[in-house]
């Protein structure tokens, strides 16, 4: 992974407090994995929706920041299929449109038998400002 990416991504805190890995990325897709812990789980002790979208959003938001721009959500449809409770989810997302402005992925979620678990679907808006440049304020603002 480009370090200027792994980099942008160490203020991703929720991501981080969940124990989502960046496993691999190229422009326009990405895999991450989440070992299922407790935290992740709700009261039926079922994987919780939430931590699902998360491990889909994050997943998301590397594949549409992978070209180098910064992009933020603008839409984003889930479709939970099969529950789990353990084991070590992936997520992967590939891009279906690049454009100048906006941008389209699809993420799968899946169990570590392959078994689809979530899918979503999501648009992205890309901004002018780049990856490096936020990085870059990041290290700014440290130093004052």
């Amino acid at each position: 992974m480009d370090d200027i990416l792994h980099e942008y991504f160490k203020g991703d805190h929720l991501a981080a407090a969940l124990n989502m890995k960046i496993e691999h990325v190229e422009p326009g897709m990405a895999v991450v994995s989440m070992p299922v812990s407790e935290v992740h789980l709700n009261s039926m002790g079922a994987v919780h929706g939430g931590a699902l979208f998360s491990l889909a959003d994050f997943c998301f938001a590397v594949a549409s920041n992978s070209h180098g721009r910064a992009a933020m959500a603008i839409n984003c449809s889930i479709s939970f299929y099969k529950g789990t409770t353990s084991g070590v989810l992936t997520a992967r997302a590939r891009e279906q449109h690049l454009g100048n402005r906006i941008a389209g992925y699809l993420m799968e979620i899946t169990d570590e038998s392959g078994a689809l678990v979530a899918g979503m679907q999501a648009q992205v808006f890309r901004t002018q400002e780049t990856i490096e440049s936020i990085v870059a304020k990041r290290g700014d603002a440290g130093k004052k």
